[in-house]
């Protein structure tokens, strides 16, 4: 039996994951839960699973419910004894410190946040190693690698290929997608997730924020890691090895295979999920992310090489141009352009925790100065 928290579960990856534990339950306990506003629905969701902690991110959501709230109250849910496993599921660095802090106190992670290595992968690999800690992921490109490297060694690969649907604007030019509006951002071809994810699937920056987490969690040059666009999504990654061969993992695009993945952990168990036919998708396709118009893969490829605060300059850049496109502050392809003048204007730091924290504000602060200058 393994007990869990659950930071972020009242959103996409936080709700599937308490699918995933209620098809469990003599396998895996909900003991913790954490969510960022929505009082009603963390209190429900507790009193369902039985949550022994909860809390808010939000302090001033969590006065008004008269539950804990705020960091401190966070890191308590997420440090707490009796938890043997914590899945990291908030959007955005956030996350950050309560992983740390649960890393500190020897808990299994499960990580869905993928702006905790991006940002802080320097610091947050290191403590794993340090603490002897199992980090599984549950992004599905992140747990299709995963899976294909049980029982191989790193020395053996050659290459990681992160597959990407290519959005709802695969195919389109830079003069296509002037116009491009928030409704049409948000309408993914194959994928139902949380809108910042899928404004970052819609610009290809969740694949450049993958190929920076891919970097970290299997600890491999940046110049290993490819993308191939794959429309489809049921080849969710590949691994090239050194003689050639090349293993992928295919499913549906469900992201509750991964989640149980990460959560059981070696286990392999049966599940409420569709099995996947090779004859169900006879025709898969491949072809190369036009980096021209999307700009995005070239940026966290920099910003990967540089090291030291410059990915945790280029996620916190991205996170506020994304939700300022949401609430209608920027444009689509104003994105990877104020992400990119916020790059250039940035000194290179060390990372450490309160240099990322420090530059994450400073990052926001100048995209934010960037998109009201015009």
């Amino acid at each position: 039996m393994k007990r869990a928290v659950v930071l972020g579960s009242t959103g996409s990856i936080g709700r599937q994951t308490l699918d995933i534990i209620r098809q469990h339950p003599d396998d895996l306990k909900v003991v913790g839960l954490v969510a960022n506003k929505s009082a009603r629905a963390l209190a429900e969701q507790a009193s369902l699973f039985g949550a022994e902690k909860t809390a808010l991110m939000d302090e001033d959501a969590a006065k008004a419910a008269g539950v804990p709230g705020g960091m401190d109250a966070v890191i308590d849910v997420a440090t707490m004894h009796d938890a043997d496993i914590v899945v990291v599921a908030v959007a955005g660095v956030i996350g950050l410190q309560p992983t740390i802090a649960a890393i500190e106190a020897g808990k299994m992670i499960a990580l869905a946040s993928k702006e905790v290595l991006v940002a802080a992968g320097e610091i947050v690999m290191p403590l794993i190693k340090e603490k002897g800690i199992t980090m599984t992921p549950i992004d599905s490109e992140h747990s299709a690698l995963f899976q294909c490297l049980q029982g191989y060694q790193p020395n053996q690969v050659d290459r990681l290929i992160l597959t990407a649907s290519g959005g709802p604007f695969r195919g389109k030019t830079k003069q296509e997608l002037q116009a491009v509006t928030t409704k049409q951002a948000l309408a993914h071809p194959t994928w139902s997730m949380g809108g910042k994810i899928t404004v970052d699937s819609a610009t290809l920056m969740n694949k450049g924020l993958e190929i920076i987490e891919a970097r970290w969690l299997f600890n491999v040059a940046i110049e290993q890691v490819d993308v191939v666009i794959h429309p489809q999504s049921i080849v969710h990654s590949f691994v090239k090895f050194k003689d050639g061969s090349v293993l992928g993992q295919c499913g549906w695009p469900d992201m509750r295979l991964p989640i149980q993945y990460a959560l059981l952990y070696p286990q392999r168990k049966r599940n409420d999920m569709k099995p996947w036919n090779p004859v169900d998708t006879p025709e898969l396709t491949f072809e190369k992310p036009d980096e021209h118009t999307f700009k995005s893969l070239r940026l966290a490829r920099s910003a990967a090489s540089a090291g030291g605060t410059m990915p945790c300059v280029f996620n916190a850049a991205n996170e506020h141009c994304a939700n300022a496109f949401l609430e209608g502050g920027c444009g689509f392809l104003q994105i990877a352009d104020v992400v990119e003048q916020v790059m250039l204007r940035h000194t290179k730091e060390k990372a450490t925790l309160e240099s990322i924290l420090s530059q994450d504000r400073w990052a926001r602060e100048t995209a934010d100065s960037i998109l009201k200058s015009g």
